[in-house]
Order: structure tokens, then sequence, then C-alpha cells
């Protein structure tokens, strides 16, 4: 492995040391425990198996010794007392003789177990440092079993008196065994409480021993802390200020600074982070240069998708609903005579700048600049389809809201003071299906939408010529928006290129917004267009009438007024259903 991959790993060779030391001294902690506490539990076994059981033998080999010596003194009182002529007396008898050689046999028993308890736990490796109090307690209980056996034989003397009737002799013998076991009974009460003397410091020194493991447990977990602390205390420090500079790059590009460049100071994983870093930062400096450069002439969305999502944007085309927009500048052509270049160029920008901002703010795409008219569309990916209609008759609106700003602007932007012509739109809006795709050459392409709905759209901007409206929509743009808009009803028209005809409408208003008079328009107009549809055209020429006493300078109502005229004198055929051949484009 060569140094620059070593230097590479080893950050994450520190990771790795700090994981396995951590583990070893985890497992080390682990293990000592666990030996310790094996140890306590071999030491509580013990005090189990041989400190207790040493403890209750010495109890009931004191308890089988009472046991005897009151019995042998019912014994002795029934020998020297007892009616002989009794049926059961010897019987009686026989049943003490034997309890009492039974009381006798399990005290020596016990004892003989006591000393077997405490001579193995004598011999175990594991002790508590009391060996020599356990030796001296050995020889104090064979003591007693010396005594018990110098007892036992007085104990048959005193019962042979008794039975010979020799009571002087037995009164004799009893002070001396009632002494015997007098001294028996204080060594076997002394022999007991050193038991559990022994056998309490036992359990006290296994309780002990279990509370330093609990707190060399506590010691080394925290040496492992500090350890641990310590280690990556070291490794932060080294890392903490690369990440600090990469961080600051970071806040500095999200913040726009473009040209920011983070220092590589080493060769480990943070500094092929930085580099990778830099690198994607000099990307996304050259698709903001593009787009900078590129969205000037073409719509930004446009443009990133390009660059970042060229399957939006794809050479394949596809068929899609969209909501197409013309607007065009009433008079353009005497609007420019006299005007030098420069100024022309100057205005018409500031022009297309004011019409175009709507489109953008309400999410459209500017297709194209054809003169002073604007070609703008609406729909996926760049909008929701529910939306698309909506979206693009709110910027028609605002198109005609921004005109009177312009209006004012166009002294300073011509130079002149008089003169002044006025600037007015129409605008033609239509909804349905389109191709839209990179269109051209090979060496020249345009992201663009084409079909009838284009063709549409453009021919009802041109209808505003003919109508005296600002903005006309079809019939699906005014159902997709009508939860936005105020419309009304202008005709039923037959484009070029098309076989079935077409409902048009006028947009009036935002909802909620349009007056009342002109509403009042909208239902006369309607009553009147229901007439001219069945060919009452008295009753439409009243209506058109009336829509003219509320707007004299309504120009649909003139076009109507107008077709009546030319249908009295060349009536139109009985299957007539009141289309009207759209002729201009």
């Amino acid at each position: 492995m060569s140094v620059r991959s070593a230097i590479r790993l080893t950050i994450g060779v520190k990771i790795f040391g700090i994981a396995v030391g951590l583990l070893v001294l985890m497992g080390a902690v682990a293990w000592i425990n666990l030996h310790m506490t094996r140890t306590v539990d071999a030491q509580l076994v013990v005090v189990d198996k041989h400190y207790v059981p040493a403890l209750i033998t010495l109890a009931q080999a004191h308890i089988h010794k009472l046991d005897e010596s009151s019995t042998s003194r019912r014994l002795a009182a029934a020998l020297l007392d007892g009616d002989k002529s009794d049926p059961g007396y010897a019987e009686y008898i026989a049943k003490l003789r034997r309890h009492l050689a039974e009381a006798g046999e399990a005290s020596k028993e016990k004892l003989s177990a006591a000393r077997l308890s405490i001579n193995e736990q004598i011999a175990d490796d594991l002790d508590f440092d009391d060996n020599v109090a356990l030796a001296r307690l050995d020889t104090h209980v064979e003591f007693l079993q010396q005594m018990q056996r110098r007892y036992e034989g007085a104990l048959g003397k005193w019962l042979a008196a008794a039975e010979t009737g020799n009571r002087a002799e037995a009164d004799r013998l009893r002070a001396d065994l009632d002494e015997w076991r007098d001294d028996w009974d204080e060594r076997m009460d002394s022999a007991r409480q050193e038991m559990r003397t022994i056998a309490g410091d036992a359990i006290l020194g296994t309780r002990a021993y279990q509370e330093r493991i609990v707190g060399i447990g506590l010691i080394l977990m925290v040496i492992a802390a500090l350890i641990g602390v310590i280690i990556a205390a070291g490794v932060s420090t080294g890392m903490v200020r690369p990440v600090r500079r990469l961080l600051a790059g970071t806040a500095a590009v999200e913040q726009g600074a473009l040209d920011t460049v983070v220092p590589v100071t080493s060769q480990d994983e943070i500094g092929r982070l930085t580099h990778a870093f830099n690198n994607m930062v000099g990307e996304l400096r050259v698709k903001a240069q593009i787009r900078e450069t590129f969205g000037k002439y073409v719509d930004p969305r446009i443009v990133a998708g390009l660059i970042d999502r060229p399957e939006l944007t794809g050479p394949e085309g596809s068929r899609r609903e969209m909501t197409i927009l013309f607007c065009d500048m009433k008079g353009f052509t005497s609007f420019s005579e006299g005007m030098t270049p420069a100024g022309l160029v100057n205005v018409l920008n500031r022009y297309l700048s004011v019409i175009s901002e709507p489109v953008r703010r309400n999410n459209g795409i500017i297709d194209k600049y054809i003169g002073d008219a604007v070609m703008a569309f609406w729909g996926p990916p760049f909008t929701g389809a529910e939306e698309q209609a909506r979206l693009a008759c709110l910027a028609a609106l605002e198109q005609l809201a921004a005109l009177p700003a312009f209006q004012a602007e166009l002294p300073d932007l011509m130079g002149v003071r008089r003169g002044v012509p006025e600037v007015a739109i129409r605008v033609g809006i239509a909804t349905g299906e389109v191709v839209v795709g990179n269109i051209g050459s090979e060496q020249t392409r345009s992201y663009t939408v084409i079909g009838d709905t284009v063709n549409f759209a453009s021919r009802l901007e041109g209808a505003g010529k003919a109508y005296g409206t600002r903005v006309l929509i079809s019939e699906a743009t005014q159902r997709l928006a009508a939860d936005a808009v105020e419309t009304r009803e202008i005709d039923t028209v037959l484009v070029v290129g098309k076989s079935e005809p077409e409902r048009i409408f006028e947009m009036l208003g935002r909802k909620g917004e349009v007056a009342a008079e002109r509403l009042e328009l909208r239902d006369a107009f309607e009553a009147a267009l229901v007439a001219y549809r069945r060919q009452g055209w008295e009753e439409a020429e009243a209506g058109f009438g009336k829509c003219l006493a509320i707007d004299p300078e309504d120009g649909p109502s003139r076009v109507f007024i107008s077709r009546i005229a030319h249908f009295r004198e060349q009536p139109p055929s009985t299957e007539w259903n009141g289309t009207w051949a759209l002729e201009s484009k």
C-alpha cells in the first residue's frame, strides 16, 4: 500500500481503532466482572456447603444432648421410684432406654458431621483466611466428643446405681453428672457461638468482595469512557478544521457565491470530499452561466430542463393538453412609423418586458417573440393540467392591467411629449391538444408547441380585431377557468382548416371584480345571441340595441347588428345553426 493510500485511510483506521480499542476494553471489563462474579458464586457455595451445615449440626448435636439428659433423668426416676409391679413398667423402662441410646447416638453423629464440614472447609482451596479459627473450632468440638464419651460412662454408672436401688450412690453420681453436663453445655454454646462468628465473617467477606467487584467495574467503565473521549477528541480535532471550511463553503454556495473554492489540505476522506465539492461548485457555476446566458433567449425553465432534466425536453416530442396565449399590439405598424431603429428597439424591448412579466409571474413559458407579438404556453411539466387555463387567463388580465403604467413611460422611451400613440393589445387563448418537443433542424432547435390549438389561439387574437374585443378565449379555456374569471359568450365560429365549429368567449375580468353594468351587458348579450341563433332578427336586433344602450362602444353588439342587416338581405339556410365562418388568420 502506498503512503498516499495509507494517508487516505487515516480517518477510517482511527475510527476503526477507536471501535476495536473500546471493544477490547469492554471485553476486559466484562471478563473481569465475570471472573469476580464467579468467585462470589463460589464463596456463596462454600458458605452454603460447609459453614451453614457445620453451624446447623452443632445446634442439632446440642439439642440431642439436652434430649439425652432429660431422658436419663426420667429413666433414673423410674428406676428408683417406679412401681415395678405395674404391668407396663418394664415396657416403659425399655422405651426410655431406647430413646436415651438414640439421643446419645444422634448427638455423637451430629458432632462428627460438624467436624467433617469444618475439616472439608479447611481442606478447600477457597477460604476466607479463617483456617486457623476453623482448626481451633475443630479442636474444641473434638474435646466435646471426648467429654461426651466420659459423660456417657458416668451416665451408665448412675443408671446402674438407680437400677439396684442404691439411692445414695445414685444421688452422688447425679451431682457429678450435673456438673459435667453444665460444663459440656457451656463449651457447646461457646463452640456454636464461635461457628456463628466464623460463618458471619465469611458472609461479610463475600459481601465486601461483591462490593469491591461493583467498584472495580465502575472504575473500569469510567476509564473506558475517558479513553474513548480522549481519542474521539483527538480525532475530531484533526477533522474539525477542514469540515468547518467545507461547511463555510457550503453556506457561501447556498447564498449564491458560486466562485467559492475550498482549499484541499489533506488526502483523506475529508480531502476527497472537499475536492468533490469544488468540482460540484464548478459544475454549478457552468450551469449558472448557461442559464444566465441562454435564459435571455429561452425561458429559464426550459434551459433548466435541458441542463438538469433532459428527459422533460427530449427530442421525441409528445402530445399533451396545453393552453396557448397569443398577444399582439394594436396598430404596431403605424405606431413604429417615424421612429429610429434604436428608439423602436428600445420601446419594443420595454413593451415586451412589460407584457412578458405577467406570463412568467403566472408560471407560463414564453415560446417566442414575433415582432411585437408574444406567444406563450402553459401545461405539463411546467404547470399542472388543472390550473393551466386559469393561469393563462390571469396572465392576460395582468397584461391589460400593466398597460397604463407602460403608457405613462412612453414619452420618456420615445423622447417626445406630444403625439404619443395610445397602446392597446389583443389576446387570444385556446386550450387543447398540441405536439410539444424540440423542433427544428439538426443544428438549431426550439422547444415549442405546434398544432390546431396553437393556430386557433392565433386566430382568436386576430378575431379580436373583428369583434372589437381585447381578450378572446376558447370554450375549453372558459370551462377550465370558470371558477376564476367572468366571461361572455361571443359567437360560434368555424375557423379555416377545421370542420367543427367552436364557441368563443370574451374574458371580462376576475371573478367578483367585474362591474355590475358589465354583467348586465353580458346577460343582455346572451339573450340577444339566443334570438340571433334561432333567426329571430327583430328580437336579436332589439337585444343587441339594448347592449349598446348599456355600452355604446360594445364591439360585439355592433358586429351582430351588422350581421343581422346582412342576413335580412341574404337569409341563411334553414339548417343554419348560428355558426360564423372566421376567415381571418
